[in-house]
């Protein structure tokens, strides 16, 4: 998908829609969420009257494009930056649910013992195998997640981003209808689609990390497309990651 080479792979994501995504399309998604900008009026006293400005338009650069974390307090403000600032009550809130769950993530990253999502077995994602598995755990993480979830699961994220899914309202309602008897999660329906389109994933797991210059997992690309889908924003980000792409760099 580089160099001007085509692929006839896609992404058959269930969870997305019906229809099948163009390997293409989505690198082109992933490239607009990650380098598309909008128009902000912005004020300040050396401009009182205002000045256009433009600003990222998805939390990629503030998110995806930051190093990880060292600690807490960093893990809050990388959250911020995905789903925006909290107040003081929330902020204290995001941060002692994280300090709260670290025994459980410490033993869901032992359990998982150094694979991905993607390369558990069924089992780990199974409530036949319970308890003390992956899902399981995964289960309690999104129970105990708080009052500010997705700030939580965001930050968690980028703490494994190979593991643990970061997951919102939205994305975990379009998951939900595609759960499948026995599966300890949405988390099991999120593995499917990562191992059935292991190939494609590979190729544009690949392809976005030359053209964006960040290195994403498959799960949060997996995770970004879905959240242009069920936020109705996929089309947008398309055109706007084609035009950046036929622009070249800069």
């Amino acid at each position: 998908m580089t160099g001007g080479q085509r692929t006839e792979l896609v992404l058959r994501l269930p969870c997305t829609g019906p229809e099948p995504i163009p390997l293409e399309h989505a690198l082109d998604a992933v490239v607009g969420y990650a380098r598309a900008r909008r128009w902000v009026r912005f004020r300040s006293p050396g401009v009182p009257e205002g000045r256009w400005v433009p600003v990222p338009a998805f939390g990629w650069p503030r998110f995806d494009a930051r190093p990880p974390s060292t600690g807490l307090d960093a893990d809050v403000l990388l959250a911020e930056g995905l789903h925006g600032r909290l107040d003081r009550a929330g902020w204290h809130a995001v941060h002692d649910t994280l300090a709260g769950l670290g025994p459980l993530v410490d033993a869901l990253v032992a359990r998982a013992g150094g694979r991905t999502l993607g390369d558990l077995p069924d089992g780990e994602l199974s409530v036949l195998e319970e308890p003390g598995t992956v899902g399981a755990l995964l289960r309690r993480v999104g129970q105990e997640a708080g009052s500010r979830p997705a700030h939580v699961l965001a930050a968690l994220h980028h703490r494994h981003p190979g593991l643990v899914p970061h997951l919102t309202p939205t994305t975990r309602r379009a998951l939900l209808p595609h759960l499948e008897e026995g599966d300890s999660g949405v988390e099991a329906v999120i593995r499917r689609e990562l191992r059935a389109n292991a190939d494609a994933f590979t190729e544009l797991e690949t392809a976005a990390a030359a053209a964006t210059g960040a290195g994403p997992t498959r799960l949060r690309l997996h995770d970004v497309l879905l959240w242009l889908s069920t936020t109705l924003r996929l089309a947008h980000a398309t055109d706007e990651g084609r035009r950046l792409r036929d622009a070249g760099p800069g």
